[in-house]
């Protein structure tokens, strides 16, 4: 079965109710699986720490429907228990349309919703509020409703009655508590690995679950859809040697989908992790690098202090492959600015000065200007963008290291990223899984590099 926490809109709660729901079945001794509807990253960080298992994504608009289900059904049947928290209001999709909503997340998996509203100051209006989410797809089943932010039990009990009066099960009341607040950065949630104390954390929102919420009709709603196959298992394992491959993982480098590791690993590429903020080498048996993105802007300053991090970098790129989006492109460039407006030299690998601007977020068209690393000109691929910072750089649309042409929702067409012999840079992120050719072609590019050189100072 499984159940979408959802909402009429972001800041509602569905995240805190599904960290809550999460604790508590851990705290059980259950094994359940989070889920996470669209792109991101950062809430699935705090959800997979919480359940001790890695959250996946549901994204139709990126993946397609076909992983989606393979996806769920793979994943979601290997535990007791499956959560899914949806992304903004329920209905909000790409622009004004309902693609790749909650809501359409729901349609295709066949799953009942609990909405999360936040009833601070709320009384009678919250029946037209739920009735309208209710009533406004009759395709959708909202099995229930939980209240957030409900200080007093007079008011559990107002809004429990108008509740009543639309026939709406009321399955919990989240009270305001600073167990529940959680802090956020320039682009959502902070990083999990910024929170203090998470295992007290958890332990607090478990009560908070057994005081508060209806867990009998929870756990009945939780429990998980029949397994399905491993979604990766239609891949055939390479054989032969096997190409190890660098991938930056700290504090400045976290953003990354889980199956891309996995895929990786399956396909006769072991990961090494390696830490430029360390300043750690790159591995010497190392055939390729992959920068994740992440948020460089915070560690800019440390980040310029580490040379031999940098300087692997530009040595590197004359012999190896190095795929890097967003905030891992950032690292390549001549200088990226902080949080506090300071410039701070990078790599220099490519000729843009990074500083803050404008956010940029929505999905992406792709069509590659040539053959690159990855990709092949002309064809059409799909990725994903969400970023604070911009590049500044004179640059002939013409260049013939272009990307490729991108596209979205309200943003025209322009010429993007870097492609090059031994470089794939972009501001956008792409899922390898869902599109293994990716992960294939990485691999003949790592196959076709030289021999593993000496060790690095």
């Amino acid at each position: 079965m499984a159940v979408v926490i959802a909402a009429p809109a972001s800041g509602s709660g569905k995240t805190l109710l599904s960290l809550v729901l999460l604790a508590w079945a851990r705290s059980q001794g259950l094994s359940i699986q989070p889920f996470k509807v669209g792109p991101d990253y950062l809430d699935p960080q705090l959800l997979s720490a919480t359940a001790d298992r890695p959250c996946r994504n549901l994204d139709l608009s990126l993946c397609g429907e076909s992983w989606v289900q393979r996806a769920f059904q793979g994943y979601g049947g290997e535990a007791e228990l499956t959560l899914v928290e949806g992304v903004m209001g329920l209905f909000d999709g790409i622009g004004c349309s309902q693609d790749g909503s909650t809501a359409g997340v729901a349609h295709q998996l066949d799953l009942p919703i609990v909405l999360v509203v936040d009833a601070g100051g709320q009384a009678a209006s919250l029946a037209a509020v739920v009735k309208g989410f209710r009533d406004h797809d009759p395709g959708l089943r909202i099995a229930g409703v939980v209240l957030n932010r409900v200080s007093t039990e007079r008011h559990r009990e107002l809004l429990s009655a108008v509740l009543a009066s639309i026939e709406m099960p009321l399955l919990g009341c989240l009270p305001r508590n600073d167990a529940l607040d959680l802090p956020s950065r320039h682009l959502g949630l902070a990083p999990v690995h910024e929170l203090n104390k998470q295992a007290i954390r958890q332990q607090q929102w478990a009560r908070l679950a057994e005081q508060h919420l209806d867990l009998e009709t929870f756990h009945s709603l939780m429990k998980a859809p029949v397994a399905g196959d491993d979604p990766l298992a239609a891949i055939p394992p390479a054989t032969g040697v096997e190409l190890p491959v660098a991938v930056a993982s700290d504090e400045a480098f976290h953003f990354r989908y889980p199956e891309t590791e996995e895929l990786l690993q399956r396909l006769g590429m072991p990961v090494l992790r390696w830490s430029p903020l360390a300043d750690e080498p790159l591995p010497m048996e190392a055939r390729g690098v992959i920068i994740p993105g992440g948020f460089p802007e915070q560690h800019a300053a440390r980040l310029s202090s580490c040379k031999r991090s940098l300087q692997n970098l530009v040595d590197w790129a004359d012999q190896r492959p190095i795929y890097a989006e967003c905030g891992g492109m950032l690292m390549l460039g001549k200088s990226l600015t902080d949080m506090e407006g300071q410039q701070h030299a990078m790599a220099g690998l490519l000729p843009f000065q990074a500083s803050r601007g404008q956010l940029q977020v929505g999905y992406r068209q792709l069509t590659p200007r040539r053959d690159g690393l990855l990709v092949r000109r002309g064809e059409q691929l799909r990725g994903h963008e969400f970023h604070r910072w911009t590049l500044h750089h004179r640059r002939d649309p013409q260049d013939a290291s272009v990307l490729w042409e991108v596209e979205g929702w309200r943003r025209d067409r322009e010429s993007e990223g870097w492609g090059t012999r031994t470089i794939h840079a972009s501001w956008v992120h792409l899922h390898w899984a869902s599109s293994t050719t990716i992960c294939s072609r990485w691999r003949n590019a790592l196959s076709a590099g030289p021999k593993p050189r000496p060790k690095m100072l």
